[in-house]
């Protein structure tokens, strides 16, 4: 397996990739994630894909895309309140339904782990939705504690 900077040759393989991201979310909490979208326009992750500050990594199998890990470089810089610590933030980690248990995920989050470090970043963060106990529980294998607990009051 290999890890590399996603190129806009793996736009479909992210798109379907996505799209099972969403079904997850729907399935998950369908009053809040719509059914049969994607998160990116086309022109938006072409976009991202070329935007430094939110590297885009694919894992490959044999010519195909297994994963992804969407991240973004976060500083709060002269903040009143946070110190300015840069962040790497995970904002989307997948790994095709075919692939799962097969140690993608773990690559890709050790992968992400090292660029984090080699850019000079503090720590590295996620949010993860509590539908989503398999992702919970990855996130808790691969060493990540609560930051902070998101919670609401459906009225």
């Amino acid at each position: 397996m290999m890890i590399r900077r996603a190129l806009p040759y793996d736009l479909e393989a992210i798109n379907k990739l996505l799209m099972q991201v969403l079904t997850v979310h729907h399935n998950g909490r369908p009053d809040l994630f719509k059914a049969g979208t994607k998160k990116y326009t086309d022109e938006e992750l072409l976009a991202i894909l070329c935007d430094d500050t939110r590297p885009v990594f694919v894992a490959e199998e044999n010519g195909e895309v297994a994963g992804y890990a969407f991240c973004i470089f976060q500083q709060h810089m002269n903040n009143n309140i946070l110190t300015d610590v840069k962040t790497l933030y995970i904002d989307d980690l997948c790994v095709d339904e075919t692939k799962r248990g097969t140690h993608v995920g773990s690559a890709l989050y050790r992968h992400v782990l090292a660029y984090a470090k080699e850019n000079g970043c503090y720590n590295l963060t996620l949010n993860v939705w509590a539908c989503n106990e398999s992702a919970l529980k990855f996130y808790e294998r691969m060493g990540l504690l609560p930051q902070k607990i998101g919670m609401e009051q459906i009225l």
